[in-house]
């Protein structure tokens, strides 16, 4: 695997909301570390975590590779999706760095648009280590 391969199948895991194709993507004992803080190990936390995407609709991905080797890569990812739950809205107010819009009880959800960088780290067949740099904002209507 390589980034363009990786990056491709990122896509499509997140197009597709499927845990299970995320998971795939890694090495049994990958890591993703999707903030300085937080990181997922081995396939049960990366299905877990990439469980969240199912709270999301009409999502679009695109991506754009800046270097690669045969065993590392870095891009750039720009993801668009609609919040399609309360859920989702909370997890995103908590997170640190997020820009929300000012919302009241009943107010219709916000598309979002995220904006990162992702630096990975491959074996023969998987991803090791990937770790991501973001920040997310509501999308102009």
């Amino acid at each position: 695997m390589n980034i363009e391969e990786f990056m491709f199948g990122y896509k499509a895991a997140w197009e597709q909301r499927n845990p299970a194709m995320f998971a795939a993507l890694f090495s049994p004992d990958g890591e993703y570390h999707n903030t300085p803080f937080q990181v997922q190990r081995g396939t049960e936390q990366l299905v877990e975590y990439w469980k969240r995407v199912q709270l999301q609709e009409d999502v679009k991905v695109t991506f754009e590779v800046l270097a690669a080797t045969p065993t590392s890569g870095v891009a750039h990812w720009r993801t668009t999706y609609q919040v399609a739950s309360e859920e989702l809205f909370q997890i995103w107010a908590k997170s640190t760095g997020t820009s929300l819009v000012a919302r009241k009880p009943g107010d219709p959800l916000p598309r979002m648009v995220l904006d990162g960088v992702l630096q990975a780290t491959f074996n023969a067949n998987r991803c090791s280590v990937a770790r991501i740099w973001w920040h997310s904002l509501p999308q102009p209507t």
